[in-house]
């Protein structure tokens, strides 16, 4: 199955037939986290905003049998990465930030990264990892990508206001976060990614970003702006988690909030493909969107 995956990868990326009609695309595979099939207006969705991910069904092809590897989160990313069956990928569980012996990719793993690059591609992850600690060999680092931000610890991928992220092999610190809520994550995820992608625009060389956001798993979490336009309009039930919990937030309007930061995420997904558009490269980039 590995041998497959990297000589059908390569085979398509390498074809002199492929290359002599045009060049290489971009790639953004864009994974979301919990987001439910019928939570987008073009799979069925009548309540939740998501005019842009919507423009991308418009204008793009709707996939309605492409099946996720785990209805995990670490197994689904290690089936992705390694092109497996989540019955003979390497991480088959989530583990628990709790235990040193967390799941990790190992060095004999060949990640869909790793192939890209030595088609010449600059590789690029952002957002939720889960593939392997700090100190593993299943770090982004070492498992083919060039540039690494987001969270290592899926744990830590529960809440949006994190004291510290992940930015190459160190921390980035922001003191005080969880307290004041200066740094909300998936935004500095979206501003990266456009950095990636100005950054390599004008390369002779093609880029593959996976950009794995963590929206719209819990912590339900979103600024104001997002929240306050299904308030009152949504349906809600009853308020989730226990005031002062230890683990997940309280939230009021666990509806609203929820659909807030589904249209959060389409509204920074339509960013990037308009970003693609103003540097010229979207005849040229395929973009997915899964969860």
């Amino acid at each position: 199955m590995r041998a497959l995956f990297s000589s059908l990868l390569l085979a398509c990326l390498t074809s002199p037939i492929l290359a002599a009609e045009a060049p290489r695309p971009n790639i953004i595979f864009i994974l979301a986290d919990d987001l439910g099939y019928g939570d987008l207006a073009c799979y069925g969705g009548r309540v939740i905003q998501t005019p842009r991910i919507d423009q991308m069904r418009a204008e793009g092809l709707k996939l309605t049998q492409h099946y996720s590897g785990s209805c995990m989160c670490a197994p689904t990313r290690s089936a992705f990465l390694t092109g497996q069956h989540t019955g003979h990928t390497r991480i088959r569980n989530n583990g628990s930030h709790l235990r040193k012996s967390n799941p990790a990719l190992l060095p004999e793993d060949v990640t869909v990264a790793e192939v890209l690059k030595k088609a010449g591609y600059a590789t690029g992850v952002i957002g939720k990892w889960g593939c392997g600690e700090s100190g593993t060999t299943g770090v982004p680092l070492a498992q083919g990508f060039d540039h690494w931000f987001g969270y290592l610890n899926q744990t830590n991928a529960h809440h949006y206001y994190p004291p510290f992220l992940w930015r190459g092999p160190s921390q980035e610190d922001f003191p005080s976060n969880p307290e004041l809520r200066l740094h909300y994550s998936h935004d500095l995820f979206t501003e990266d990614a456009v950095h990636f992608i100005q950054e390599h625009a004008g390369s002779a060389s093609p880029f593959f970003l996976y950009l794995a956001y963590t929206i719209p798993h819990v912590d339900l979490d979103v600024p104001e702006d997002s929240k306050t336009p299904y308030i009152g309009v949504i349906e809600e039930t009853k308020p989730y988690g226990t005031p002062g919990g230890q683990h997940y937030r309280y939230e009021e309007r666990p509806h609203a909030t929820f659909a807030g930061m589904v249209s959060r995420m389409d509204r920074d997904v339509g960013h990037l493909l308009d970003v693609l558009r103003e540097l010229d490269i979207d005849k040229n980039t395929l973009v997915i969107f899964t969860s």
